[in-house]
């Protein structure tokens, strides 16, 4: 349930109705738009309709959230959310490009992305320290080196540190060295972990699991927020259907619907989407005009060496060419990347 509070209402009577609910063992969670100020009362729906809040003073009307996912929800919250990072905007006009290689291999080749990858304005360097991967063979990722050399990085270059966490007891260590915090597609219904990354003060990217549905995406990011993290990135990362040609569906649906249902940042990953290097421009620049507000893409020096997801990997002269032509299609759409 919201309670929509009038534009002119006091401080004083926003404290009131916020006591009442947690008088009655509920919690507010409020939202301060440009036009609105909107409440937010969680919890058991049955105390709620017993509690006498429309004839409060500075209360306009009270509705009910219909969806089952309540913070996150464009009901709860029309404005959009523009999630602030070090001085940089995800949401918003901008367009945030993350970039960088699936698994830091070696502090030489992160640092030979990230000198190709800062000139081209990239904010954002991504690569994966901890790596769930399919066969317990494959590379895991060097850990907390790679962390380290992330870190490493970042000093040299300002950009700043997406990686993955995908164990609540590496949730310290990771976010020593992150700047965002990613939940991959595989822990996308971890619900421990999720919850634990409700409570920490880092944005969470979370990836759509490969056969979630919008719904479920949305549920998981309630978890996070509900916990008081409110810095949540949504990633459509492809799912899996019984397309063989490429490694997963990039479901460009997704990113119109998820605006109309959520007022959190929408950003892509055409790399794992598609998992061909070959398709991944068109992807991209299909998600930009669909209404993405960042882009995730795998670059890497020399795919055919990669240590992860060589065959989904731009080389830095593709992905230079890639952003100049990004940065024509988001003139068009009066957008900037």
């Amino acid at each position: 349930m919201i309670i929509v509070m009038k534009p002119e209402h006091t401080q004083e009577e926003l404290q009131k109705v916020v006591r009442r609910l947690e008088d009655f063992g509920l919690r507010a969670h409020i939202s301060q738009g440009e036009h609105r100020t909107i409440v937010g009362a969680i919890g058991d729906e049955q105390i709620l309709r017993e509690v006498p809040l429309e004839s409060m003073p500075g209360v306009e009307k009270v509705m009910p959230i219909l969806k089952p996912y309540k913070l996150v929800s464009r009901e709860f919250k029309p404005d959009d959310t523009i999630i602030k990072v070090n001085g940089y905007s995800i949401g918003g006009k901008r367009i945030q490009i993350f970039a960088g290689p699936c698994a830091v291999e070696s502090r030489e080749m992160l640092e030979e992305v990230a000198k190709a990858l800062r000139p081209l304005g990239v904010n954002f360097l991504r690569g994966g320290a901890f790596k769930p991967r399919t066969s317990p063979y494959s590379f895991q990722g060097l850990g907390k080196q790679a962390l380290e050399y992330l870190a490493r990085v970042r000093e040299e270059t300002g950009m700043l540190i997406v990686t993955e966490l995908m164990d609540p007891r590496d949730t310290v260590l990771v976010c020593k060295y992150a700047d965002i915090v990613q939940i991959g597609t595989r822990n996308m219904q971890n619900f421990k972990l999720l919850t634990e990354v409700g409570n920490i003060e880092k944005p969470v990217l979370l990836k759509r699991g490969m056969s979630a549905t919008i719904k479920e995406l949305l549920m998981s990011a309630e978890y996070i927020v509900s916990q008081g993290n409110e810095k949540v990135i949504l990633c459509e990362r492809g799912i899996r259907t019984f397309e063989t040609e490429t490694r997963n569906t990039l479901d460009l649906s997704a990113i119109p619907l998820l605006k109309q249902l959520t007022h959190l940042p929408v950003v892509v990953d055409p790399s794992h989407g598609v998992g061909r290097a070959d398709l991944v421009p068109a992807m991209a620049k299909a998600a930009i005009v669909a209404g993405a507000d960042g882009l995730m893409i795998e670059v890497h020096p020399r795919p055919e060496e990669a240590l992860s997801d060589g065959p989904q990997s731009l080389r830095p002269e593709e992905f230079s060419k890639l952003m100049d032509e990004l940065r024509r299609i988001a003139h068009i759409i009066d957008r900037e990347i």
